[in-house]
């Protein structure tokens, strides 16, 4: 998809919706014994906490079961899944929490432990791990302002996958709203690292851009950036963002959002508020 630079005119099918005022995204994928399994943020506007669910899909992609495969304290979102060394692992987003943990599969796909904590020069949101030139890296939106977060890409590279990890001397690699955090997994084209990356210029998550990087050592890194890539036609009335964009095996999963304007959505923070203020008044 990312070569190709537009996601119209190819077959796209797509989940069910959530129930009302929740949300799937984050979709990152792995096939085990013909079955997909795909792992999301579900996140719910009443609670404003999000979990990592697991949904399994059969080879026709229907949906056999969903469950919630991890939760904690704090807010998790972006889990990015894969497989090295002879183990899964999984690497979740969690920001709120001050830390960046790695997690092993203890029962794959419900069951996970902490293998160990990354730490990097700033908190990092929605890392994203890849192999290039021996080593491996992680690429991440530092922690801090609004504009950090959506405009600022930091990479880290280590020997080994749990570390240590040493950061990139030339951090911030670039800063752009308009694509710098990072938003799927790293294709490998003509050789080089394809990084997915947000397009935040308009919204949130509102597009997505390929990021090649033309050149990636421990002392520099150069990158190239292509157009947006929006919603398909075929989102109909979820065009108002493209967030994330996966690769998994020869399928690509991606998630599309509806920015819901309505009485509803406003009536739930007002109730989230309200509880508070009485809260901090006890």
């Amino acid at each position: 998809m990312l070569a190709r630079g537009s996601l119209e005119g190819l077959d796209i099918g797509w989940l069910p919706e959530d129930r009302p005022y929740a949300y799937l995204a984050d979709p990152f994928g792995l096939w085990r014994d013909g079955t997909l399994h795909i792992f999301a943020e579900a996140y719910d506007y009443r609670t404003r906490h999000g979990v990592i669910d697991v949904l399994r899909l059969d080879a026709e992609f229907r949906l056999i079961d969903r469950r919630t495969c991890l939760r904690e304290p704090w807010h998790l979102s972006y889990p990015f899944v894969f497989e090295a060394n002879g183990e899964t692992w999984l690497l979740p987003e969690a920001y709120k929490s001050g830390a960046l943990t790695l997690y092993r599969a203890a029962a794959f796909p419900h069951r996970w432990e902490a293998a160990a904590r990354i730490t990097l020069d700033a908190p990092a949101i929605d890392a994203t791990p890849f192999r290039h030139g021996g080593l491996w890296w992680l690429a991440y939106a530092p922690g801090g302002n609004i504009a950090a977060r959506q405009g600022r890409l930091h990479l880290a590279h280590a020997d080994r996958l749990t570390g240590p990890w040493r950061s990139h001397p030339g951090n911030p690699v670039r800063i752009d709203r308009a694509g710098a955090r990072p938003g799927g997994s790293v294709v490998m084209i003509e050789g080089m690292p394809v990084l997915p990356v947000q397009d935040c210029s308009r919204t949130y998550g509102g597009a997505l851009r390929a990021l090649r990087f033309v050149e990636l050592t421990t002392a520099r890194a150069a990158v190239e950036i292509g157009a947006p890539i929006t919603a398909p036609a075929a989102a109909e009335r979820f065009r108002d963002g493209l967030h994330t964009l996966s690769a998994c095996g020869d399928i690509c999963l991606v998630d599309v959002k509806h920015i819901d304007r309505g009485f509803g959505g406003r009536a739930i923070d007002l109730a989230r508020l309200l509880r508070f203020r009485s809260r901090r008044d006890v």
